[in-house]
């Protein structure tokens, strides 16, 4: 035989020269959930080995990421007061924009994303403003959202990341950044993001359950893939600088289509039930934690630049 492929798979040596697909610390990024209080470090009941912290134990936190290699953070906020219009998710004393300030002063150089939404905010748990019917008002919400967004960059956020799935909330945010002079802050949109079952350990960790209904009318619909090639391209014209699909695994043909059809960073959103399945069959000795490499491989050669997930300090330890 001329031709005989397994002779590059021959020593871990050669692997290694051809492998084609790298995971590196740099395209990780953390999520952190933060809440009011002091002193606060409490284990998240739906999400093993991922906490609340309160603002004032951010410090160590981001002293074991930087030891770790990984430099990026995205931040949620569970706020103590919420109300019909989110108002705390754009107080400039808000949960989020308090952690911001405060990592900022631990760690300047440290790259803080903010998901910018109202789910949290609200007293009914949906992404938006509420009409008298029930409904999520999608060009009401816009202007919450952008404001909510600015508030953020102006307590010291690097990038936005606006989750909440309305029609222009892209254009709207850069309209408002750059009216305000923050016209080198980046967005990181949550472009395809689906109306999923993957989310519900999320949900228990940032207490932010739909009061009534669901989420369907407003995140995408888990049986398509062109349209979420609509929703990028709206994205990508508004002045998304990075799209994302989320969830990940169950979605890597959405993350394939996604990067070969724009010249665009695209991030993938590992997202809680993945996690949460992930760490309990290894836990419970189903399988050993090199699958968790394996899947983060896999979601990077889907087509993934950059990787939200819990996993990230793992992933960072075996890296």
């Amino acid at each position: 035989m001329i031709k005989r492929p397994r002779r590059l798979r021959s020593t871990a040596n050669v692997r290694a020269l051809v492998r084609e697909t790298h995971l590196n610390k740099s395209g990780l990024v953390y999520p952190i959930f933060v809440v009011e209080g002091e002193g606060i470090k409490r284990e998240i009941s739906s999400l093993k080995d991922c906490y609340h912290y309160s603002v004032d134990m951010l410090d160590d936190e981001i002293k074991e990421l930087k030891s770790l290699g990984i430099n990026s953070v995205m931040l949620f906020g569970i706020p103590e007061l919420k109300d019909e219009e989110a108002t705390s998710a754009y107080d400039e004393n808000g949960i989020v924009q308090k952690a911001i300030r405060r990592i900022k002063s631990y760690a300047p150089d440290f790259y803080v994303i903010t998901d910018v939404c109202m789910c949290q905010y609200t007293t009914h748990g949906h992404c938006g403003i509420i009409s008298e019917a029930g409904e999520v008002l999608n060009d009401v919400t816009i202007d919450y959202i952008a404001k909510i967004a600015l508030s953020h960059v102006k307590a010291g956020a690097d990038m936005v990341a606006p989750s909440d799935m309305m029609d222009g909330r892209i254009g709207a945010i850069r309209s408002l950044l750059d009216e305000s002079g923050f016209y080198n802050t980046p967005i990181m949109a949550y472009s395809a993001k689906y109306a999923s079952a993957y989310y519900g350990p999320f949900r228990v960790a940032a207490s932010s359950a739909p009061g009534f209904g669901d989420r369907k009318t407003y995140q995408m619909d888990f049986h398509n893939t062109d349209e979420a090639l609509r929703e990028v391209e709206l994205d990508i014209e508004e002045g998304a600088d990075i799209v994302m699909v989320k969830p990940a695994m169950s979605y890597m043909d959405v993350i394939s289509r996604v990067k070969s059809s724009y010249n665009i960073p695209v991030a993938a959103y590992n997202v809680s039930g993945e996690y949460a399945m992930l760490k309990m069959a290894v836990e419970q000795g189903i399988m050993n934690e090199s699958v968790i490499y394996e899947t983060m491989v896999s979601i990077k050669r889907a087509g993934a630049d950059i990787i939200i997930t819990y996993f990230a300090k793992d992933i960072a330890k075996m890296l």
